[in-house]
């Protein structure tokens, strides 16, 4: 019985080792400091480096399985990520080419379009034709010295441009029978990039499709809806798994437009449940409806998957407080594995998981300069998180210390009062 007790109490302090050790590097993590929106991690090389090897293994297959479009995002993602980081880091650029080419071609492939109708306009629906045509624009934003793909890029475009002016309403089809504006913003940005490397050609598409948008804004939020039948009439109101996207490119289209549709989704998205914080609702304030496919799994009515989005967002925005914010919590919570020569989130078990955090933390316009914002946070929005982590660090020990303490009591001094406590002398 002895020994079973002393190899329990062996048992119980190695893990108390192990979570006050956690505690602190989560710590260490949480209170890092971020890079400004005019940078990016250390450690976007090694997020990249994992994400080829996960796509070399076949991630993408996996992640169609997860849902419609994974391994179109997987592909399309690490190549704009790619991308993102040349044009921070210059030194990035030849193997930026190299990687978000070879990203093209995967998203142009038959496996990337299985998925996506070749008898929609522009073909296979504008969710795939934006973000390709985004993509190739780009890769030319770093080379523009293949003339073939100039005029790939060109032609694209014009197809793209071509369905929106014949179409009655801005939001266009991505599957048959189905739209949601935040691809048609995609595909508009893509017009605006076009314009930007080449000249002014599709400038009077773009006017007319902002106007048309804010037209259909969602009445309850003033945004964006999130789902559109074919016709333009509303099905689903502002949501934050789109409204995220949607901030990433309106900021490439018309800034004040986007400052304004950014600023009211902060104010009816960013949460601090329980005090933590901060987080980005799914729905509004006032809505609370369960998670579906788009959003995947709600925590509090939190949206995993758009508090990481919004990150690149915050970013293009010029919402420092906030990208600073949602990093720290995103190096706290979502349990990186930092090695030499590779960084993956949640253990590397969903790589469409990583695919969006390293285009989020690279996240930078290609048509503009991000925005000048003036947003605040809470002032205190650190604390929760510290004392969680503080509690956390010394439950292990609380009954050590309590153990040690009744062991040795406060010694008395010899007339029985605490000693350095003068004592009364009798007469």
């Amino acid at each position: 019985m002895g020994r079973f007790r002393r190899t329990a109490r062996w048992a119980l302090r190695i893990v108390g080792i192990v979570v006050t050790l956690a505690c602190v590097i989560g710590l260490g993590r949480f209170l890092w400091p971020q890079p400004g929106i005019d940078a990016q991690p250390g450690s976007t090389e090694r997020q990249l480096a994992f994400l080829r090897d996960a796509l070399d293994d076949g991630a993408d297959v996996a992640a169609q399985s997860q849902f419609p479009e994974g391994h179109f995002f997987l592909n399309a993602l690490y190549g704009l990520s790619w991308v993102q980081a040349a044009r921070t880091d210059p030194g990035l650029r030849e193997q930026a080419l190299r990687e978000s080419r070879w990203a093209l071609r995967r998203v142009e492939s038959a496996d990337g379009r299985a998925v996506f109708s070749p008898a929609l306009r522009p073909a296979y629906g504008v969710f795939w034709a934006g973000w390709t045509n985004w993509l190739r624009g780009a890769i030319l934003s770093l080379d523009a010295g293949d003339p073939a793909e100039v005029q790939r890029f060109a032609a694209h475009s014009a197809e793209i441009a071509a369905a929106f002016e014949a179409s009655e309403t801005p939001f266009l089809q991505a599957y048959h029978g189905q739209a949601w504006p935040v691809d048609s913003t995609v595909a508009v940005a893509s017009l605006r990039l076009h314009d930007r490397l080449f000249g002014e050609r599709f400038g009077a598409v773009t006017t007319r499709w902002l106007a048309a948008a804010r037209a259909h804004l969602d009445p309850a939020t003033g945004l964006l809806p999130h789902d559109v039948t074919p016709d333009g009439t509303q099905l689903d109101g502002a949501r934050a798994t789109s409204q995220t996207v949607i901030l990433r490119f309106l900021p490439e289209l018309d800034a004040d437009f986007a400052r304004d549709q950014y600023r009211l989704f902060r104010d009816q998205f960013l949460t601090y449940p329980g005090g933590f914080g901060p987080a980005l609702r799914e729905y509004p304030r006032g809505v609370d409806k369960p998670g579906d496919v788009d959003s995947g799994p709600l925590v509090a009515g939190i949206s995993l998957s758009a508090t990481v989005v919004g990150l690149g967002a915050a970013r293009v925005n010029g919402d420092h407080e906030l990208a600073a914010a949602l990093g720290a919590e995103g190096e706290l919570l979502g349990l990186p594995v930092d090695l030499p020569g590779s960084k993956r989130y949640a253990f590397g078990l969903v790589p469409i998981g990583d695919a969006f955090v390293v285009w989020s933390s690279t996240a930078r316009p290609l048509t503009t300069e991000p925005a000048a914002g003036e947003l605040d946070l809470r002032w205190w929005w650190r604390v929760p998180w510290l004392i969680v982590l503080g509690v956390l660090a010394v439950v292990p020990w609380i009954g050590s210390l309590v153990g040690a303490l009744r062991r040795n009591p406060a010694p008395l001094g010899r007339s029985g009062g605490r000693e350095g406590t003068p004592q009364t002398i009798s007469s």
